[in-house]
């Protein structure tokens, strides 16, 4: 019985092991992905600032034509990067940084800012940050920060380009 059944037990086992293997690969695949596709057109530790989606212009999969994008994929090898924002006033927007993993490490938006510029460095364990800073701490080097600007009108876009570029990413070197 043991060995009619010990076959079994290896294919289920090997089952088991995979499908779990991949549900923990899979996200790490899917940030290499987007950041591979980012990387054409936007410089690593550097906002890029999108114009209005449009079929032919996808970063983001499934992206809204009522927002405004940017992206600044990051990679922390070099040092800790600051992050900077501008709330755009009377509209909603967000600030949010997701880890190689796909996990959200921080997100804030128009009312956690009350009005006031954001700035926030980001960093590995090991890293030193300036003193006083907030501080967010991810377990991995890269990953993408996403800013998002609502738009009650398509035509907005012109009005709220110039604020929503003020938003920066950059590395602070010792």
């Amino acid at each position: 019985m043991i060995r009619r059944l010990a076959p079994l037990l290896v294919v289920a086992g090997a089952a088991v092991s995979s499908y779990y293997a991949s549900l923990a690969a899979a996200p790490y695949a899917l940030m290499r992905l987007a950041e591979a596709k980012m990387a054409r057109t936007a410089p690593t530790n550097h906002f890029t600032h999108s114009p209005p989606v449009k079929a032919e212009r996808q970063f983001v999969v499934r992206p809204s034509p009522d927002l405004l994008y940017s992206l600044c994929p990051y990679d922390l090898s070099a040092g800790p990067l600051e992050i900077t924002a501008v709330p755009v006033p009377g509209r909603y927007s967000s600030i949010s940084v997701f880890d190689a993993r796909t996990d959200v490490a921080f997100v804030r938006n128009d009312e956690d800012m009350a009005g006031r510029p954001m700035r926030v460095v980001l960093a590995l364990d090991n890293q030193t940050v300036p003193a006083g800073a907030e501080t967010i701490r991810v377990r991995y080097p890269t990953g993408i920060v996403l800013q998002r600007v609502l738009l009650a009108d398509p035509s907005e876009a012109a009005k709220v380009d110039p604020i929503r570029r003020q938003a920066q990413c950059r590395t602070l070197t010792r």
